[in-house]
């Protein structure tokens, strides 16, 4: 006989019963999801069915689903079907569901109706992340990233790709013309099958141009001139790498000691321009673990720093941001377009706050000479009228004279610009702090999209990659164990 390892007989009866436990190591993470879920008051954070009702049929302890769910993410088995399958044949699952099999709908019926209270299961273990000291309440790194939305391009609906399917189906109509055109001029026979056939193509083409100018009437209607019609939430967005699709917006702030996610959002705004001052707070908040009203004196002290890329550059936001006593490092970003046409960009005129004045690259003076309101924002006009004798006005206006508008706020913006220069490392320390985590949750997402619809629910399933993300890297810091016996003695 081959000197194998031999396994038993599957046919073989035992006399005692070996119990679920003996299976799960005293290391295994689903020890930490079981402790964590036990130690939540459901009621408190919203759960439907959390205090069962007095008559009727019993239903599922929404402590159990949660589990199965929480379980489910950090196992990447997000899809109700795989965990039903999964809650059959996985002893896990079975210890941690004590062996209840809920069907695939009750289980996405718990996700969907629950959408609020899984989102604050998340900032509950923050807490718990808080608790174990692992967050380093200096510094966090702000980023954006899209996600692909369960709606095809096909499904979605702009001013340009109206136009441009309207031009092609106007062009393939009248191809079809001129072929019904050529072919009156065939015999009676062929005649009559092919005008038949060109006929109903027309015809299904005339009804999908009467469907897209329908369309087009929608979508000019619409805040943001684009529908999507598999989730209306969803829009479509250009991606870092060029292209672009329909989505959502995830905005993500990572704290830099083991890049834990403290704060998070999914937006389907296009850009990130609007984002910092929210998620700055919603850091600074999580961080400390007390609203803006609660903050005490000692937590005023400690001044975070948020970095962020240059997409996030908008003055209001820094300002806001320092308001709150946040240190912002985020580059400027110069849209003038003076710099492509090789002029003199505002960042070459220097200014003398003794004096008011700036001074251009040629040295002259350009002294303040009013006020004045530009898109709603109260700016000074610094000019010169020396500008047609300058030797230098080629390369810096082909205006008769060269202005400066300075906006009232601006000593904030050139606050953060000298604190970025004192920080020459900070975008790359940026990337490797926050581009981690996208990387991380993506690739247990693999290459598909949200498995919901509409902004709630997606909210709901990014709350629960963040969640499983965070337990995850909490567990591979400081171990089961090691988590277990902190907790327990807190």
């Amino acid at each position: 006989m081959p000197r194998y390892i031999e396994g038993e007989n599957r046919f073989q009866s035992t006399l005692f019963s070996e119990s679920l436990d003996e299976y799960i190591a005293e290391t295994n993470s689903i020890r930490v999801i079981d402790w964590f879920v036990d130690c939540l008051i459901l009621a408190d954070l919203g759960f439907e069915r959390a205090e069962p009702c007095a008559t009727g049929r019993p239903g599922y302890h929404p402590a159990m689903l949660l589990r199965l769910y929480i379980y489910g993410y950090l196992n990447r088995l997000q899809s109700s079907r795989r965990l039903e399958r999964e809650s059959h044949r996985n002893v896990e699952l079975m210890w941690l569901t004590e062996r209840q099999m809920p069907c695939f709908k009750t289980i996405a019926d718990f996700r969907k109706d629950n959408g609020r209270a899984i989102r604050q299961v998340c900032v509950e273990f923050v807490g718990v992340c808080r608790e174990l000291d692992l967050f380093s309440k200096s510094l966090v790194a702000i980023d954006g990233s899209k996600f692909k939305a369960v709606n095809s391009r096909d499904r979605n609906f702009t001013r340009h790709s109206v136009e441009r399917r309207r031009q092609r189906l106007e062009a393939h109509i009248n191809r079809y013309l001129r072929k019904l055109d050529a072919v009156d001029k065939e015999e009676p026979e062929i005649r009559e099958i092919t005008s038949q056939e060109l006929e109903r193509k027309i015809a299904s083409m005339e009804q999908r141009m009467a469907e897209l100018n329908r369309i087009k009437v929608a979508v000019e209607a619409h805040p943001d001139k684009q529908i999507s019609l598999t989730d209306p939430d969803s829009r479509s967005m250009a991606k870092a790498g060029g292209g672009s699709m329909v989505g959502y917006n995830v905005q993500v702030a990572a704290d830099s000691k083991h890049h834990l996610i403290p704060a998070h959002e999914v937006t389907n705004d296009r850009t990130d321009r609007q984002q910092l001052t929210s998620m700055a707070e919603q850091a600074k908040e999580a961080l400390s673990g007390e609203t803006q009203d609660e903050t005490t004196e000692e937590n005023e002290q400690e001044q975070l720093t948020v970095l962020a890329d240059a997409g996030y550059y908008k003055s209001e936001e820094i300002l806001a941001c320092q308001e709150q006593g946040l240190k912002v490092l985020v580059p400027k970003t110069d849209t003038s377009g003076k710099g492509a046409k090789q002029q003199f960009t505002r960042s070459q005129f220097s200014y003398d706050a003794k004096n008011d004045e700036y001074r251009c690259p040629a040295g002259e003076r350009l002294p303040f000479k009013s006020i004045a309101e530009v898109k709603g924002r109260t700016v000074r006009v610094y000019r010169t009228f020396k500008c047609p004798d300058c030797h230098l006005k080629a390369q810096c206006t082909p205006a008769k004279d060269r202005r400066i508008q300075r906006w009232e706020h601006e000593h904030a913006l050139e606050a953060a610009e000298a604190d970025l220069k004192k920080n020459p490392d900070a975008m790359r320390l940026r990337k490797q702090i926050v581009e981690h985590p996208f990387g991380t949750i993506k690739h247990w997402m693999g290459s598909t999209h949200f498995l919901m619809k509409r902004l709630p629910n997606v909210k709901t399933e990014m709350s629960l990659h963040v969640l499983a993300y965070n337990m995850k890297r909490a567990i591979n810091i400081l171990g089961v164990e090691a988590i277990l016996e902190k907790l327990e003695a807190a």
